[in-house]
């Protein structure tokens, strides 16, 4: 996993003196990332989604909450840990904790114990890491199967998968095995969210890009980023101020008035 997107960022980057400069600032990268991102769509329709949903299916619920709790709790070391590098010292420590708690009592992390108890999940990774210590995101990234990226996070997931401890195992089939079933139950938890995203706009690629951009601005500050303005927003403005006059323009303001007010035909039986 680990050479393959080693070897698509090498790719990326050795292609973008061609690629185009138009389209979004951060995504210089459009032409390669959507060819990705149209790969990705069809490996999930034929593959990654038809596995995720006969494992909703057939799986029992508490089989799929021990499972979402057992990685979760392998998560929560890291999590921890990069707490401790971005200077949160309680957040690191109760990640200790919660390893501490849900490893003993909690069975190897299949029972949530320490939720329970009040230790607050959070969630990190060295991507957000550097992004706390200044680094910058730099270009858009799409990278196979794994999906929406930029250059400062998938070198951070070098770092992640480094010291991932599923990783560590080194019996092949039983590593193998707990990958494919961590991969499958995160993409059952996003079962229902491609819909959502296939109706909020007619350009997916743009939609989840600015999706992915803004969520993780807001993991890095926590909650509380900084106020920015998409750029596809600004054109979308610009066009509106700089176009051709509306034919209602300069129109009394009754009749808007009285065509707002009027019944919406879809509303009558």
């Amino acid at each position: 996993m680990t050479s393959r997107s080693l070897a698509a960022l090498a790719l990326a980057l050795g292609l973008s003196a061609c690629a185009s400069t138009g389209g979004h600032p951060k995504d210089p990268l459009e032409p390669l990332n959507r060819a990705t991102f149209a790969f990705n769509e069809k490996a999930d329709q034929y593959v990654m989604r038809p596995v995720a949903e006969a494992y909703d299916r057939v799986a029992p619920l508490p089989v799929k909450v021990g499972v979402g709790n057992f990685f979760g709790n392998i998560g929560d070391v890291w999590t921890g840990f990069n707490n401790l590098l971005q200077g949160k010292l309680s957040e690191g420590l109760s990640d200790a904790g919660r390893v501490l708690v849900n490893t003993t009592v909690g069975m190897l992390g299949l029972f949530d114990i320490a939720t329970e108890l009040g230790l607050e999940k959070h969630e990190e990774d060295l991507g957000q890491t550097l992004g706390w210590w200044g680094v910058g995101d730099g270009p858009y990234l799409v990278l196979p199967f794994l999906g929406a990226s930029n250059l400062r996070d998938t070198l951070g997931l070098v770092g992640d998968l480094t010291v991932d401890p599923v990783w560590q195992v080194e019996e092949v089939a039983t590593r193998n095995s707990l990958t494919g079933l961590r991969f499958v139950h995160k993409r059952h938890t996003l079962l229902g969210a491609e819909t959502a995203a296939e109706q909020a706009a007619l350009d997916k690629y743009a939609y989840l890009r600015s999706f992915y951009i803004q969520y993780r601005l807001n993991q890095i500050h926590d909650g509380n980023p900084p106020r920015l303005k998409d750029p596809e927003d600004e054109e979308d403005e610009e066009a509106h101020i700089e176009g051709p006059a509306s034919p209602l323009a300069g129109a009394p303001a009754e009749p808007l008035i009285a065509v707002s007010s009027a019944p919406n035909p879809e509303n009558q039986e």
